[in-house]
């Protein structure tokens, strides 16, 4: 699985032209992440087959920004919906001296991560 990174025009529709692209390619999203900020939208999408994603959105008109080695772990029982469970874990990585690029959810109960180093934090977390 890859992240991609992608950079869309802050209006009404581009999010649904973004899911309508790669519905339309046979593209299923397993996780996202979408914030704006100065008139543009980022997002980052896991998917399966991130070539034949980026070749979707891009045919689209959407600039694919970046794509990215994930760590996807299944979230244990005693991890979710615990306060503290995401500080245990994000300073486990960072006494291991890795910055977390990007973090989100996706499906199936798993976290999405992108570091400054997979191999580090991965070590860090025991995966």
């Amino acid at each position: 699985m890859k992240d991609l990174t992608v950079s869309l025009e802050d209006r009404p529709g581009t999010l649904a032209t973004l899911g309508e692209t790669l519905g339309g390619a046979g593209i299923n999203i397993e996780g996202m992440c979408a914030v704006t900020h100065e008139g543009r939208g980022i997002v980052h999408i896991l998917v399966q087959d991130a070539a034949k994603a980026r070749n979707a959105l891009e045919q689209a008109g959407m600039k694919v920004e970046g794509e990215s080695e994930p760590l996807i772990s299944e979230l244990s029982p005693d991890m979710v919906d615990r306060p503290g469970g995401i500080g245990e874990m994000a300073r486990r990585v960072a006494d291991a001296g890795v910055n977390f690029q990007v973090v989100y959810l996706a499906t199936k109960n798993r976290a999405v991560t992108v570091t400054s180093d997979n191999a580090k934090a991965k070590a860090a977390l025991g995966m």
